[in-house]
């Protein structure tokens, strides 16, 4: 008889408030999500992927077709993990109802558990209008990448007493509005710890320190896909440069018409040999 894989859902998620940190990655396609389903909390499709897959100069050029798309792969290859799929710049600050409307597309067309959007001062009553219709919200304060153009680039926030209190305040306005946890990004290690303690609702840090309730990175950041990541990534492999030794290996091989090789390489049986369907030959007397 075989175990049916239970899906952590959002309850799990915040009852990690003050316990063993979350476990959380980006993913953007099948094969991503199934190997790392078995050691994640929380899958994030993140609108990153507009970055790190499809070489855009930020989020903002990230549609709902694109968000779609990768959020349904990823829950072909996930399993056990929590899924959430970020609303991409434009889907819901315009109103509540533009803001249901499109989160409703992504959970019913992808199958995900809940939607991710950044918190800036307009959001809390989106956050709200989403939670009493059913719609799980993730909140997303401090470095909100979808507002570059507005702050002048990736800049970590909460640098006076004037940023601080406005980070802070749009923590406890999603607190409030019902979001089930936060992402609080690029912000100095005080005022992380000062969010974690002021909400009642998990933390999840990226450039944010450790005293977040959990912690999040870009996938391909954390692999060493790329030459430069941010300060606050560690990367955990060098993938770029194994990549880049087997394509070599490939094309080398291809160039010296060692690849493919007979291992490689369907042959058709020769002229005369002919094989019979029952072991022994043909037993019929005939």
């Amino acid at each position: 008889m075989q175990t049916r894989i239970q899906r952590k859902t959002v309850r799990d998620i915040a009852a990690a408030k003050g316990g063993q940190p979350l476990v959380c990655l980006t993913a953007y396609d099948a094969p991503m999500a199934e190997i790392m389903d078995p050691h994640a909390d929380l899958i994030l499709v993140g609108d990153s992927v507009g970055m790190v897959v499809h070489g855009l100069p930020s989020t903002v050029g990230v549609t709902m077709e694109m968000m779609i798309l990768h959020g349904q792969a990823v829950m072909r290859g996930s399993k056990q993990a929590f899924v959430v799929v970020d609303m991409p710049f434009g889907s819901y600050e315009t109103n509540a109802d533009q803001a249901f409307l499109n989160a409703a597309r992504l959970m019913k067309e992808t199958g995900c558990q809940a939607v991710k959007i950044e918190s800036g001062a307009y959001a809390a009553h989106q956050i709200r209008h989403l939670v009493d219709r059913g719609v799980p919200v993730m909140g997303h304060v401090g470095l909100r990448p979808q507002a570059i153009n507005v702050v002048g680039g990736f800049k970590a926030q909460g640098r006076n007493d004037d940023e601080r209190a406005r980070v802070m305040e749009e923590a406890k306005a999603a607190e409030e509005a019902g979001a089930f946890s936060i992402v609080v990004e690029g912000v100095a290690e005080d005022l992380a710890e000062e969010i974690t303690q002021a909400v009642s609702i998990p933390t999840i840090g990226i450039g944010a320190s450790a005293t977040c309730d959990g912690q999040i990175l870009v996938t391909h950041d954390m692999l060493g896909l790329f030459d430069w990541t941010p300060k606050f990534v560690r990367a955990y492999g060098n993938m770029r440069a194994e990549i880049e030794q087997s394509v070599k290996e490939y094309a080398d091989d291809v160039r010296a018409r060692a690849f493919p090789g007979s291992a490689e390489t369907y042959k058709l049986p020769k002229a005369g040999d002919k094989r019979l369907s029952r072991l022994g030959g043909d037993k019929s007397g005939g």
